[in-house]
């Protein structure tokens, strides 16, 4: 092997471990987007629930925009959702 190639294997090699460094990566933020979306849903369904319970009409529907906006923001996305609601309601 003359020194150009052992170059670029080193180079490769390299570049193989940052490629599966940031596939982890990015596998890990999209398991944690599609648990955030997966629990806000459920979480607006069981607040709905008691929001119903309680006697409050209406409540927040699990559509694209909110599963996204919960996917994204998590929990301070939901109070965000609910102010909102609230505020409307006034």
């Amino acid at each position: 092997m003359g020194g150009g190639q052992e170059m670029l294997l080193l180079v490769s090699i390299g570049a193989g471990v940052l490629l599966l460094v940031s596939l982890q990566k990015r596998a890990e933020w999209l398991l944690n987007f599609i648990l955030r979306m997966v629990m806000g849903s459920l979480a607006i369904l069981g607040i709905n629930e008691v929001l119903f319970s309680l006697g409050i009409p209406g409540g927040i529907g699990v559509n694209p925009t909110t599963v996204l906006t919960s996917g994204i923001l998590g929990f301070p996305g939901l109070a965000a959702l609910y102010g909102i609601y609230f505020y409307k309601s006034l």
